[in-house]
């Protein structure tokens, strides 16, 4: 898989071919990725199997999940001119990309570590790049949540909507899903995370619910069935997220550490 999308990337950028490549013939080159901000490097696995397929040497002073300040060189690329100019802007977008994303990750695994609540991401990634993404929030520390639907079953509140009494449809969907695959309810009240649990769900994702709400939840999960997980998820951002792991979670999800991530500052320089 990472194969094909490396394949596809490259090929999206040189199209028929490198036209600097006609004029001169290729020389033995090196040169290097710079960081010019700060940041949690990710896109290793990804840059290698581009290095494999081009034939190029890739020397990584940092690995996946390092962290980088401006100025360090992050890795030296060995090879021969025209090799190493034509996958320039591929090799940064991959590891732009996955470290902008990996960076801000870490910005919100370091708030919540301390309460021993995990940092888990979403399903909205871009379109075909979620097993990318996804790599890339498991480097700056983050747990990753279903990749796809036949992960887990997890009962949203449209398909709440669908259901008319979740205790007999959980109890047929126990006989039907994987053995090992376990099911979460969404819920936005203390009325539907209560119902969910008394149904025999495993996980409970408190939706947008308020820190007072969520206090109540984890109240009642506590006291009746310590066995559930909690999840926390909706509108959470790095001011809000500490106040949120404070409240007895287990986990919380944020969309944002994807969607949110902005860019930053790589550069390749030729030796």
């Amino acid at each position: 898989m990472i194969r094909k999308f490396v394949e596809e990337s490259l090929a999206q950028d040189v199209g028929r071919g490198d036209l600097y490549a006609l004029v001169e013939p290729s020389i033995d080159a090196r040169a290097e990725i710079i960081a010019k901000s700060n940041g949690v490097l990710a896109g290793v696995e990804y840059v290698n199997v581009l290095a494999k397929l081009e034939g190029f040497e890739v020397i990584w002073a940092k690995k996946d999940s390092d962290e980088f300040v401006a100025g360090e060189v992050l890795v030296t690329l060995r090879g021969g001119s025209h090799t190493l100019l034509r996958v320039e802007r591929t090799v940064l977008n991959m590891l732009l990309h996955a470290s902008s994303i990996a960076t801000l990750t870490k910005q919100y695994v370091e708030i919540v570590e301390p309460y021993g609540v995990k940092l888990l991401d979403t399903r909205k990634t871009r379109p075909l790049l979620r097993v990318f993404e996804k790599y890339a929030t498991r480097c700056g520390g983050a747990v990753n949540h279903r990749m796809g639907l036949d992960d887990a079953l997890m009962l949203k509140d449209t398909h709440l909507k669908t259901i008319e009494n979740l205790k007999e449809y959980i109890e047929k969907a126990r006989k039907k899903i994987p053995f090992t695959a376990k099911i979460e309810v969404e819920a936005e009240t203390l009325e539907v995370a209560c119902e969910a649990m008394e149904a025999g769900s495993d996980i409970v994702m408190c939706d947008n619910m308020t820190l007072n709400q969520i206090f109540e939840v984890v109240s009642f999960r506590d006291k009746n069935f310590p066995h559930i997980l909690l999840e926390a998820s909706g509108n959470i951002s790095l001011d809000s997220i500490e106040s949120y792991a404070k409240r007895g979670i287990d986990a919380i999800s944020s969309g944002s550490l994807i969607h949110q991530a902005n860019w930053i500052d790589l550069s390749m320089k030729m030796r």
